[in-house]
């Protein structure tokens, strides 16, 4: 068993969220301890996960003061080294307990926590923006997931000597196997407007492209129904297995994600990624990280949001050109196998928290006088 730190995220665990699990499935050095104060029944749910307030009494109170003693207790009997915290407002209900068993604090922003929900309106946005600023200062090292998310962190008052990139990135296939193509267009998310998937059907609509939608969200209702007369087939969410199996039978990656009108924007969407490693071409945006992650003309081909007409174009030039399909998709997973594979970055994580743990000093430590 290795040195331990404990992963918090307060909401354990949502089933899009596979980039938390695994952040510790693939730590070598470093033994996690996943902890949350509420339990989301899920594929991604552990019996071995930890839940600070299993009948709620106490949550309302860590929400509104960011201080719990029986969040504290869960914390100090995991004893961690280092706490690891993802999203922001996340990190701000865990920052007061890390302080107070001296365990050092590491943040990861991923998207809506430094763009949606900075711009809520009101009393609430105030007081969001105010819990941001708090972490940041609290945290001893801000992890964003792409330049675009940090330079987000940087205008919300993250210092910016604290504050670095860091691709979560993805288990790679240990092997491609050729397999027969049972879709031309894959696209693999929540169904929410950020990921631009009204975009895609529309686009859709002037090509002769086969395509499949991995994935459920508040919008599955509206955009089934935009689908009518496509073909398009809906499976809803999926297990990890299923998802890859859709991906390896598919000509090419759809991500046309795009701003929501409430602000909501991408980090860098881990499917470009996995659609990649598997040797997929991606047709994409230029939003937020998607440039650091599809390079255009590359591993792919981008337009720029909400234009449907490039997307289409995109989406039949890849079709029309097997050779051409085959050389971004060699690159693409090239790209990923070089900046995106989870065993380095996770060891790259390892080295940050060797770092942290050397520093921290414990409760009662003795301190050194120079």
């Amino acid at each position: 068993m290795g040195r331990p730190v404990v992963v918090w995220r307060s909401a354990l665990l949502p089933g899009s969220e596979t980039f938390v699990r695994n952040h510790g499935a693939y730590l070598t050095r470093w033994s996690p301890a996943y902890l949350g104060a509420t339990r989301i029944t899920s594929a991604l749910s552990l019996p071995s996960d930890v839940i600070a307030f299993p009948d709620g009494k106490g949550f309302l109170r860590l929400r509104l003061t960011g201080s719990s003693p029986r969040l504290a207790a869960a914390l100090r009997t995991l004893n961690p080294a280092v706490v690891h915290a993802h999203f922001g407002g996340d990190g701000w209900l865990v920052a007061r307990a890390a302080a107070a068993v001296g365990a050092p604090l590491v943040l990861t922003v991923h998207g809506h926590d430094v763009t949606r929900q900075p711009n809520t309106p009101g009393p609430l946005g105030i007081r969001y923006r105010r819990n941001l600023r708090d972490v940041f200062r609290r945290a001893r090292v801000i992890l964003a997931v792409s330049d675009r998310i940090r330079t987000r962190a940087l205008s919300l008052g993250a210092d910016p000597d604290r504050v670095r990139v860091h691709h979560t990135g993805i288990p790679l296939p240990a092997s491609l196997t050729p397999t027969t193509p049972r879709w031309d267009v894959a696209f693999v998310g929540r169904l929410v407007e950020k990921k631009g998937v009204a975009d895609l059907l529309t686009a859709l609509r002037r090509t002769p492209a086969k395509a499949v939608i991995i994935g459920d969200g508040p919008l599955l209702a509206d955009l089934r129904a935009a689908a009518s007369g496509l073909d398009v087939t809906f499976t809803g969410s999926l297990p990890p297995d299923e998802v890859a199996a859709h991906l390896a039978a598919s000509r090419m990656l759809a991500a046309p994600s795009r701003t929501a009108a409430d602000g909501d924007e991408e980090g860098l969407p881990t499917t470009i990624l996995e659609g990649a490693a598997y040797g997929l071409p991606v047709v994409a945006t230029r939003h937020s990280g998607i440039p650091e992650a599809v390079l255009d003309g590359e591993t792919g081909l981008l337009g720029d949001e909400g234009d449907v007409a490039a997307l289409a174009a995109n989406i039949e030039h890849l079709l029309a050109d097997d050779a051409l399909r085959a050389k971004l998709g060699a690159a693409g997973r090239a790209h990923v196998v070089e900046n995106f594979d989870l065993v380095k970055q996770s060891a790259k994580l390892e080295d940050l928290y060797d770092s942290l743990a050397q520093k921290a000093i414990r409760p009662g430590a003795p301190r050194s006088v120079a």
